[in-house]
């Protein structure tokens, strides 16, 4: 259950600020910069401080090897999926959620690898403390 609620959160991050619906911080950024530029800075700092979680979190668990292996074998069952003719991504729209959905199971993995790995192997991360 912590890793569905680490991937759902991720998933919304990244679909708050940018989705193909229009309800998305940057386009409502954009139509609302002029009238109110101190709630989108605020709403755009709140952004920036969920990515700098994520981001961080996953850099540190998996690293850029480990992002770009999630992506691979994302891409691979995108690849299969589209070759069996079990989905097409040719829609503009579908395609984007695709990258949703691929960008928020690397944020929500990256978050939830110490636990995943020690589910697995019994292993603990830790992390270095500096004095």
């Amino acid at each position: 259950m912590s890793f569905f609620l680490r991937w759902l959160f991720a998933f919304l991050l990244i679909a708050a600020t940018y989705n193909p619906t229009g309800w998305n911080y940057i386009e409502l950024a954009r139509a609302h910069w002029d009238d109110t530029k101190s709630v989108v800075t605020l709403a755009g700092l709140i952004l920036l401080a969920g990515y700098v979680i994520y981001l961080r979190a996953t850099f540190r668990s998996i690293g850029a090897g480990g992002v770009v292996f999630v992506l691979a074998l994302f891409a691979a069952l995108l690849w299969v999926a589209t070759d069996f003719g079990l989905i097409s991504i040719s829609d503009p729209g579908f395609a984007t959620w695709i990258a949703i959905f691929a960008g928020s199971l690397v944020l929500g993995i990256g978050m939830s690898w110490s636990i995943i790995r020690r589910a697995i192997s019994g292993q603990v991360d830790t992390d270095d403390v500096e004095e």
